[in-house]
């Protein structure tokens, strides 16, 4: 048997190899191994098309704020990069502290002195003697994945229990349950979404995810089914016409007559009307969304405006950017050594997906109005915020994607 002394020498030796091959390994990995290319530079690019696409909107829309804008870009990078310098590891060790954060965003608009109206709905927040506004609905997205994906991986990619499996989609349940009490039907589906991506990644069986998604469909055209009845023989809706207008007027949105059929017309003359090149920058007056045709031209409605400006080229333009920002981070998850970290990439994946497909959608009327931002482009310091703090997490990840990192 080894005496103390060697073995701490012995031990010491080995410190020091490490060491040694740690320093060898960054000297071979290069200036730019800790981010993830694609993502950074699809990221730059879609935040600087988003703010001249807000300048522009800001020619002619005095709510565009391009001050505003540049402001949540500001703080959004310096959020993006104190994330990418933390080790997003951490979390896995925090779902409790996650999911009381969550719970503690998604009713802090309900606070007395905190609690500020906008959009038409209380689900934001203002804080006091600095007057800034915050929607803590778009940064719930974030915390959500990364509680669900702190949970997920604790059974380390395969999840044998239906029980286990039925306590994951009750938990999200709860939580886009929470978003709805807000009346933001559109981020908690979000949410909903991005929470289940990272469920299905966990490692249930297929036939598990296929029952649920059979039941979520069932239980939809069941609660129209007892809205129609409970509206017809007892004057109670258990849904407004103003949101079921807004859910389902992308079906006919030519035989619509209310406020939401003329919203989804207007995008869509606002889109026919750019053609392959657009109309420029500067026929605002003439324009649907700066002659004031076209509402919410800068936040919901905001590719409308895009393709009116810029047309089909500008169009696809961004959705390869779209392309490049979504396949980058499905490569930084197909790269990770860490299941925590491949459902959290898969649930940011998630997210972004399907906010781009379903605010492009609505506007061409392929999906309902929900009022979700198009993620980098909207209007909104908020979304721009916790948009550009995704990317820091999805390069935290990158950077850390070895075990050994």
């Amino acid at each position: 048997m080894a005496s103390p002394a060697t073995a701490r020498k012995v031990a010491a030796e080995k410190r020091n190899l490490t060491r040694v091959n740690k320093q060898v390994a960054r000297k071979h990995q290069g200036a730019f191994d800790g981010v993830n290319i694609p993502v950074a530079v699809a990221a730059l690019l879609l935040v600087v098309y988003g703010c001249f696409i807000i300048w522009t909107a800001s020619l002619s829309i005095e709510e565009a704020s391009f001050p505003r804008q540049l402001l949540g870009v500001a703080i959004g990078t310096g959020l993006a990069i104190a994330a990418w310098n933390f080790d997003y590891r951490a979390f896995a060790n925090w779902s409790h502290m996650l999911l009381v954060l969550d719970f503690i965003l998604i009713f802090a608009p309900f606070i007395p002195g905190l609690s500020y109206e906008g959009g038409g709905m209380t689900g934001w927040i203002r804080f006091p003697i600095i007057g800034l506004t915050f929607q803590p609905v778009e940064l719930v997205k974030l915390v959500t994945v990364l509680y669900m994906a702190s949970v997920t991986a604790e059974y380390n990619g395969e999840i044998t229990s239906l029980r286990d499996y039925l306590r994951l989609c009750a938990v999200l349940g709860v939580i886009f349950l929470g978003i709805l009490i807000q009346g933001d039907l559109g981020s908690g589906i979000v949410v909903f979404v991005a929470g289940a991506v990272v469920i299905a990644m966990g490692g249930p069986k297929r036939e598990w995810v296929l029952a649920t998604l059979a039941l979520l469909v069932g239980f939809i055209a069941l609660f129209f089914a007892l809205n129609s009845i409970t509206t017809a023989y007892f004057d109670f809706p258990l849904i407004s016409q103003y949101r079921l207008d807004r859910l389902l007027v992308f079906l006919n949105p030519e035989g619509a007559t209310s406020e939401e059929g003329y919203n989804l017309l207007q995008s869509l003359i606002a889109v026919g009307s750019g053609g392959f090149f657009g109309r420029g920058i500067g026929a605002a007056t003439a324009s649907q969304s700066g002659a004031g045709f076209l509402p919410e031209a800068h936040t919901d409605f905001v590719f409308a405006l895009l393709c009116e400006q810029l047309g089909f080229v500008g169009a696809l333009l961004l959705l390869v950017l779209y392309l490049m920002l979504i396949f980058g981070a499905i490569h930084v998850a197909g790269r990770c050594e860490s299941v925590f970290g491949r459902l959290v990439a898969a649930g940011i994946v998630g997210m972004w997906t399907f906010q781009i497909f379903e605010n492009i959608g609505m506007c061409i009327g392929l999906m309902p109005i929900t009022g979700i931002p198009l993620p980098f482009i909207s209007f909104g310091s908020s979304s721009m915020m916790v948009q550009l703090l995704v990317v820091g997490v999805v390069q935290s990840i990158w950077r850390h994607r070895s075990k050994a990192a």
